[in-house]
């Protein structure tokens, strides 16, 4: 059954990718939806069957390579944690496929965009099922890969091709620091397989390692280094900046990237290596302040965006940095139980921005929307239903996981516990916030696609430019040109989709999606009402430890999810409490005082200016590594390569060949007298040598 759910998306991989031409568009999405269909079935089979055993059941599939002392398998691992990805990966891939069906059926390259999703999900399912680090690793790097592809699908554009390679090396910095702590592992405990490492992580508590001249605690050291891959997989603080410019990518891939598969990988990572942790106390509290601060400082991003697929895709940024506090504080059940629940209703609310964007012909741009709830009602619905599960809404599914988080952080006594439950609070207010502001400039307000309401302050032309560029951005009026989308520093950019080559002049009435696109919100939107009310109890609740079994490493003294049911009232409300505040600043200043958010950026321009510009990482980075590393590269190729090793090197010894070649040429005239000349010459050298230098002796 395991070998079917891995390998079913690999199989529709490969006949989409090498056989679409003779199959066809129809038949590729057929094929390959197909396939994930019956992993996703299956999966669900085995979330039933496998929680409650003792320990993991291992398949082997074949042997990978021995080298020396490492011998590596290529095997599954079975256990609770393993079937509970499974199900979100399978499941979640299954409907990005379905929805893909209706939102690409206009490009001529489906059978290529289905074979890289089906491509991506069979990585995704190699780095869940592994058995070893090194079979993670794989998984890893092709989930790498398969976003890399994802992500610049539409190669013809600039700016796809630009995000495409920036995940893919930001990645690698991350990458780097996961492959050295592979190493390290292997150093410490001689395999790398998990049934080798994982009971044995105790023994290790003390050890040392000498590395940078300094005496380290060997297990901090490789838990830093772990972590260090998961931030940049699971775009933490520092290393997030790939996140947001991955939203070039077509919608259904913002989806199936951000909601269940490659910006989890981290989380689960972490979590499957958590009896690693639980000895290294050090590294969580790193694991907590990283996640604390992700968590805040994506939210307050998330404030300020246009762009209706970069506000959730910060929202996935703080919302991973929620699972890391988690993670850092000892709850790693409650931080997989936010990872299952947030799959539905980030997934649902990407796609419901699709279908937004489907509905506006390619239109991104929340100041280019409003009054949509009238004509696409349906995804209106349904990205209510996101909301109210993202922000944590009683009785939603985010509202069991996310409220277990803050709760934990509080009640948590490692160091950093109390950063971790502020800036998680604080994000629970921003979070309601830019959730409702989005809901309000995309479905509510007036009908700014129409080509009316696009000034409807008057004072909006008193007011100092940026006044206006901010109104712009808060309060809904388009700025710019019509039908044309803009990025956040105002400049006019292409929508992001291919189908818009042309620019519309949104002289069109807003259209619901078609069934295939409708019918996963559906079921997505189930899961986010549903899925923290029915598995609860099984995630964090009574029958956590028969559900979990071993597949967790709570150590002895990790007694956070009993201490959660002590925290005092206040901290259990706090969340609802913050969610009910954002509500009303939107509500207030995006439909009763729309004004007011383009009156607050003109009176505050520098902080207006460095959250649209995102805290000015991009350029910081810019300054700090992309222009010193260009500039590196360029002196190496004009002076190392060009100067040295081809000026001395092959290019200087043909070049000095052929100046001696000139000069024996010109000697070659073909007239006799210069001939003739240059023997006299020759002669009379020799005379003068001997003259000179007298005749040599000849012995007896």
């Amino acid at each position: 059954m395991y070998h079917a759910i891995v390998f079913f998306p690999l199989i529709g991989a490969l006949l989409a990718g090498l056989f679409g031409r003779q199959l066809g568009p129809r038949m590729c999405e057929y094929i390959t939806t197909g396939f994930l269909a019956f992993s996703a079935l299956l999966s669900w089979g085995a979330f039933f069957e496998v929680p409650g055993s003792d320990h993991a059941t291992r398949v082997q599939v074949a042997t990978w390579f021995t080298a020396g002392d490492l011998v590596v398998d290529w095997a599954f691992r079975i256990d609770t944690l393993t079937v509970v990805m499974l199900v979100v990966v399978t499941t979640v891939s299954t409907l990005v496929h379905l929805y893909s069906v209706g939102y690409m059926e206009e490009d001529p390259h489906r059978p290529r965009f289905f074979a890289y999703l089906s491509l991506f999900t069979f990585a995704m399912l190699m780095l869940v099922t592994a058995d070893n680090l090194v079979q993670m690793f794989f998984g890893w790097e092709g989930v790498g890969l398969a976003s890399y592809l994802l992500i610049g699908f539409w190669y013809e554009k600039p700016s796809a091709n630009a995000a495409a390679m920036k995940a893919f090396i930001v990645n690698r910095v991350g990458d780097f620091g996961f492959s050295l702590g592979i190493f390290l592992v292997f150093v410490l405990f001689g395999s790398v397989a998990f049934d080798g490492i994982l009971p044995r992580a105790a023994e290790l508590k003390d050890a040392t390692f000498h590395f940078l001249g300094y005496d380290w605690n060997a297990m901090t050291l490789a838990c830093l280094l772990l972590f260090m891959g998961a931030m940049g997989k699971s775009a933490q603080f520092l290393l997030h900046t790939w996140l947001p410019d991955a939203m070039e990518g077509p919608t259904p891939v913002s989806a199936l990237i951000h909601a269940a598969t490659m910006v989890t990988a981290g989380v689960f990572m972490v979590a499957r290596l958590s009896p690693l942790f639980e000895v290294a106390p050090n590294a969580l509290i790193v694991v907590t302040i990283i996640g604390g601060i992700t968590a805040f400082f994506a939210a307050t991003i998330g404030m300020v965006q246009n762009d209706i697929k970069r506000v959730i895709a910060y929202s996935t940024c703080s919302q991973l940095g929620y699972m890391f506090v988690a993670l850092g504080v000892g709850a790693y059940s409650a931080a997989v139980f936010h990872l299952f629940t947030h799959a539905f209703f980030k997934a649902l609310l990407f796609l419901g921005a699709g279908s937004v964007i489907h509905a506006m012909h390619h239109e991104q741009d929340m100041r280019n929307m409003g009054a949509l709830r009238r004509y696409i009602p349906f995804t209106s619905a349904m990205m209510t239903i996101g909301t109210l599960a993202l922000i944590g809404f009683p009785f939603t599914a985010g509202y069991y996981s996310k409220d277990a988080i803050i709760e934990a952080a509080y009640a948590s006594t490692r160091p950093g516990h109390t950063l971790a439950f502020l800036c998680t609070v604080v994000a629970a207010l921003m979070t309601s916030f830019y959730s409702w502001r989005l809901f309000f400039m995309t479905f509510e307000g007036p009908a700014r696609w129409a080509g009316h309401g696009a000034a409807h302050h008057d004072d909006h032309h008193a007011a100092p430019a940026l006044a206006h560029a901010a109104s712009a951005a808060a309060d809904g009026a388009p700025g710019h040109h019509e039908g044309v989308a803009h990025d956040d520093k105002g400049h006019d950019v292409e929508p992001a989709s291919h189908s818009a080559i042309e620019h519309h002049d949104h002289a069109h009435t807003p259209h619901e999606s078609p069934l295939v696109m409708t019918i996963p919100l559906a079921i997505l939107a189930f899961g986010a009402l549903f899925a923290g009310l029915l598995f609860k109890n099984r995630f964090i609740g009574e029958g956590m430890e028969s559900f979990w079994g071993h597949a967790l490493g709570h150590g002895p003294d990790n007694h956070i999810m009993h201490d959660i049911h002590s925290v005092p009232a206040l901290v259990a409300y706090s969340p609802f409490i913050m969610l009910v505040i954002g509500f009303l600043l939107a509500f207030w200043m995006y439909i009763r005082r729309p004004e007011l958010p383009g009156r607050l950026a003109a009176q505050q321009p520098s902080l207006y200016q460095f959250l649209l510009n995102k805290w000015y990482f991009d350029e910081l980075y810019d300054r700090i590594f992309v222009r010193p590393a260009k500039n590196f590269g360029k002196f190496l190729w004009k002076e190392g390569d060009g100067r040295v090793i081809d000026g001395l090197g092959p290019d200087g010894i043909a070049t000095r060949v052929l100046d001696v070649t000139r000069g024996v040429v010109r000697l070659q005239t073909g007239y006799v007298y210069h001939y003739a000349f240059v023997m006299l010459i020759g002669v009379a050298a020799i005379v003068s040598w001997y003259m000179l230098t007298g005749l040599p002796k000849v012995g007896h």
